[in-house]
């Protein structure tokens, strides 16, 4: 059985930093890929990263370049997204992902068709 638990979000000031950890079970990180995606009130979700199986290789959408670093812990099957620089507009309720790399491609790249993800938790950036 998958499971992915999230943990680390809370209240923060704009220009601050969060630090999301993600625990999991019942897969591979060598298998699937993991990433992180995040939803506002009346909003569609929306990427954030992943990290490719396949190579390593990681994404990042557009509006957390050189602010959010998403990295993984193979031996402990954790996953991270250190936030920094963080604003108001981040808010949401931020979920760890894992999902096929090439189901996701053919779908084109739909973060609403992934396989798993966990419960989420909740960050709050104050102005």
């Amino acid at each position: 059985e998958v499971q992915l638990v999230e943990s680390g979000g809370g209240l923060v000031q704009a220009g601050g930093s969060l630090r999301l950890s993600c625990a999991t079970s019942g897969f591979s990180f060598d298998d699937w890929a993991i990433g992180w995606f995040r939803q506002a009130p009346g909003k569609q979700r929306e990427g954030i990263s992943y990290i490719n199986p396949e190579d390593g290789s990681i994404y990042y959408a557009d509006f957390v370049k050189g602010r959010f670093a998403i990295s993984s812990d193979n031996a402990k099957n954790a996953v991270f997204l250190q936030m920094n620089s963080l604003k108001p507009e981040d808010t949401a309720v931020y979920y760890c992902a894992a999902f096929s790399y090439r189901d996701f491609l053919a779908r084109d790249e739909n973060w609403e068709m992934i396989d798993y993800w966990g419960q989420g938790t909740q960050v709050t950036v104050s102005s």
